[in-house]
């Protein structure tokens, strides 16, 4: 059997509105609990889940000692209720230590650290990170499209089928506000 194709996800900038872009702000501890979700997020990474791609989210949300337990729960909760699938979920600053085969983030010091340690970055395009080279990712739809080829050329297959034809892709998910 193949090794999963494995996805780092970041969250903040990435899957969820970053509250603290630009703001300089510490963050507070209960922050994590009522973000934005980013448009596309759930539905395509349920894409990419459902044809094979393992979707590991990795955020480094402990900031506040003494506020991790808070940052971990209103995390898991907030994954639930925007409906993001994840296999892994790892909160951790060294994001090379994960071990993806490829990443999405947002941040300009986690890609030169993910590429200083020979990985490849999806960069999503946000205002602060316009001097980072590509590959680059202005919404979902091209994190897909990008992560897909990559997919596609690591397991060796010309074409995946995503969804069975005829079949609602969102059968069993509750997708959308609740």
């Amino acid at each position: 059997m193949a090794e999963p194709f494995i996805l780092g996800v970041d969250l903040d900038g990435v899957c969820a509105v970053d509250p603290w872009a630009g703001t300089g702000d510490e963050p507070e501890e209960r922050v994590y609990r009522d973000l934005e979700p980013i448009e596309g997020a759930a539905e395509t990474l349920w894409r990419l889940s459902d044809a094979g791609v393992w979707i590991r989210v990795v955020t480094h949300r402990l900031h506040v000692n003494g506020g991790h337990r808070a940052a971990v729960i209103d995390t898991v909760e907030w994954l639930d209720r925007a409906h993001i699938p994840y296999r892994d979920l790892c909160f951790l600053g060294a994001k090379p230590q994960v071990e993806a085969d490829l990443y999405v983030d947002d941040s300009p010091d986690n890609i030169a650290a993910l590429r200083k340690a020979g990985n490849e970055v999806v960069v999503f395009d946000q205002p602060y990170n316009q001097d980072q080279r590509a590959p680059r990712a202005h919404g979902w739809a091209e994190v897909e499209e990008i992560v897909m080829e990559r997919f596609t050329e690591r397991q060796g297959v010309h074409g995946v089928q995503t969804q069975l034809p005829g079949v609602d892709g969102t059968l069993g998910r509750r997708l959308g506000s609740d």
